[in-house]
């Protein structure tokens, strides 16, 4: 397969572990050190001709050409290790590359499979269109659509984080720092990290600059957290199959309905089905994605919750969920809300292969009370930030 073709497989690829490989290939047609981060974006612009190849280079130097970047060079001298490849630890190694640092990421998964899709700002939106977005993903917010799929998002951003240099390991899960220290021949050794498993290769990865974009649960310490707390609202997420069909394809999407704004047809679907919602949403992505607020009693009627419980977390916890009661009670609601139109609803895949339907806790919210700490040891400073769901859920 000649350089133009792999790019092209390499572009359409859809899997975590798929778009490495081509990507692990190319760099091995082109003679090109995938290692060398800060020539990776260099050599491939003047060896690649392709169309699309071409075009996604104007974008990405068009980018780089900005005034913050320094022309590359505002971070040339610090390395960056991420921690995660969701959206938001993806979009913070592009810019770290772009400032000229040297980026190492890791994942502990090696696939994407988070189906449930996110809605975007308009400077969001932009954003993703100045990297390139469209020439890997040609429908991306076409007209009024202002939403993509998590999957599909992952999967375009960890190809420009290729492209502009960024090192990619998955499999490997961020334990915990290991402090400077002197070694044996009284050199004071730098920043490092323990992994999961233990002696990768980069175990011996010295860096500057921390960033924490692995979710809620979040592995950094010194980020304390403040809870704000609300009255109950149990949320649902459920994602169906989209088999693309006319029919789905006619099938209005529903930007968000509230009961306070529309009671009545919350209140018909009480009647019709025994389910009582306080809102629900509707996107048409990679599937159909459905997101609501339901009330307690409706869930302990259905028997969707076994026992009632005033701790929240008692109460959703997983022992006290009847899975296949609220996959029934899911499917309903979407059925109701769109009209019975939504032909054979069966439920996507998750990550566990089981039905991709989900019920949590949205009654608290926690934010982190500082999103940058500055720490020393030993005479060698460590820049720490956190960003997404580890920042702000």
């Amino acid at each position: 397969m000649d350089a133009d073709r792999l790019f092209d497989a390499f572009a359409a690829a859809t899997s975590f572990t798929k778009i490495q490989q081509l990507f692990a290939q190319l760099c091995a047609l082109l003679d090109i050190d995938p290692y060398d981060n800060f020539n990776v974006f260099r050599r491939l612009k003047t060896v690649l001709n392709d169309w699309r190849a071409q075009k996604l280079w104007s974008l990405l130097e068009k980018r780089a050409e900005q005034k913050e970047y320094c022309h590359q060079k505002a971070c040339e001298c610090l390395s960056v290790l991420v921690i995660g490849a969701g959206p938001c630890g993806l979009r913070s190694a592009i810019e770290c590359a772009l400032l000229g640092a040297y980026v190492v990421l890791v994942e502990q998964r090696d696939c994407f499979s988070r189906n449930n899709v996110l809605h975007l700002w308009p400077f969001v939106i932009q954003d993703l269109k100045n990297l390139g977005i469209k020439i890997f993903y040609p429908k991306f917010c076409r007209g009024s659509i202002d939403h993509i799929s998590i999957r599909q998002l992952q999967i375009f951003l960890v190809k420009i984080a290729l492209v502009l240099g960024v090192q990619i390991h998955d499999s490997i899960t961020f334990q915990r720092l290991i402090f400077p220290k002197c070694n044996e021949n009284g050199i004071v050794e730098g920043w490092r990290a323990e992994f999961y498993p233990s002696r990768h290769i980069l175990s011996d990865f010295v860096f500057d600059a921390l960033i924490g974009a692995d979710g809620k649960r979040n592995t950094f310490l010194g980020f304390p957290k403040r809870e704000l707390r609300g009255k109950l609202a149990i949320g649902i997420t459920a994602n169906f199959v989209n088999q693309r069909t006319l029919a789905e394809e006619k099938v209005q999407e529903i930007s968000g309905v509230a009961y306070i704004f529309n009671q009545q047809f919350f209140k018909d679907m009480k009647e019709a089905t025994g389910i009582d919602l306080e809102n629900i949403v509707y996107y048409k992505d990679e599937t159909h994605y459905f997101v609501m607020c339901a009330k307690k009693q409706s869930l302990l009627e259905r028997g969707v919750i076994v026992e009632d419980n005033e701790d929240v977390s008692l109460l959703l916890s997983p022992n006290n969920i009847n899975q296949e009661k609220l996959c029934d009670y899911a499917a309903e609601a979407a059925d109701f809300a769109t009209g019975g139109n939504l032909p054979n609803l069966k439920y996507a895949r998750n990550h566990n292969d089981s039905e991709d339907v989900a019920m949590f806790d949205f009654t608290s919210l926690f934010s982190a009370q500082c999103s940058v700490r500055l720490i020393e040891r030993c005479d060698r400073r460590l820049l720490m930030s956190i960003v997404g769901d580890s920042l702000h859920e």
